[in-house]
């Protein structure tokens, strides 16, 4: 992708799934990458990313609903790096839950999902404003286009994730920082098989059963997703601001 090496990234949620693989395709790029997670697994991470790409991968443990410790690590990287280039809002909480939704299960995912999502780009905006240019990609959903039964507390959050995305948008345009959104289909990753842990399924008649859903016929890989981020934050997607950019395997045509 054009314009990605030599730039500084920061990817919440880069410990395991998705944001492993985006943060592996950004170091790939060239990119010197940040990962942000309240997983200590990222520290591992970090380090085989690094022996597989040669780049250099740093990791921090935060929880990104904190926001002193928050300013802390963006203080940290400000140090360390200057600046920052781009942001992947990745990190999720999964909870799936109906009407019996308990204020505890709002708090919770609208807490990582919204609230510490606003609270990472906050900021991060002012080291992408010292260079004047910037690219923000906000992880969304198929799940904030569509109703799914039993899943309004995950949907609701995606749904917002997207609203933030023309919001930020429009807001941050005189600075040269671009927003937009992926939106992943089902993707085969360790979420996937938490989720199913946590609804009481097999995962791999879950698998079968939402692989029909797609055109494609299968669920989608976290390094599919990746390429979409990698494109997203590029400069081959410099017009490109304020968008869904749905990697779904052709769920939503259906």
């Amino acid at each position: 992708m054009r314009g990605l090496a030599g730039k500084i990234a920061v990817v919440t949620g880069g410990a395991q799934g998705l944001g492993k693989a985006i943060s592996e395709r950004l170091s790939e790029e060239g990119c010197e990458v940040w990962m942000l997670d309240l997983n200590p697994l990222g520290e591992e991470t970090a380090r085989a990313i690094e022996g597989k790409t040669g780049g250099a991968v740093h990791f921090e443990l935060v929880d990104i609903r904190d926001e002193e410790t928050l300013r802390d690590v963006f203080r940290k990287i400000e140090a360390h790096s200057a600046r920052v280039d781009l942001l992947v809002n990745n990190a999720a909480r999964f909870v799936f839950k109906g009407l019996e939704a308990s204020a505890q299960d709002w708090n919770e995912t609208l807490g990582v999902n919204v609230v510490g999502t606003s609270l990472v780009t906050q900021h991060c905006v002012p080291l992408m404003k010292k260079v004047g240019r910037g690219a923000i990609v906000n992880m969304s959903s198929v799940s904030g286009f569509i109703g799914q039964p039993n899943f309004a507390t995950y949907n609701a959050t995606k749904f917002a994730i997207r609203a933030l995305t023309k919001c930020w948008a429009i807001e941050l345009s005189p600075h040269r920082i671009r927003v937009n959104s992926v939106c992943p289909g089902y993707i085969r990753t360790e979420a996937f098989e938490n989720s199913c842990r946590q609804l009481g399924i097999d995962a791999e008649e879950e698998d079968r059963r939402v692989s029909r859903l797609h055109i494609l016929g299968r669920q989608g890989l976290a390094e599919e997703v990746a390429g979409a981020v990698a494109f997203a934050a590029s400069d081959d997607a410099s017009f490109m601001t304020g968008e869904d950019l749905v990697i779904d395997g052709g769920y939503l045509a259906i």
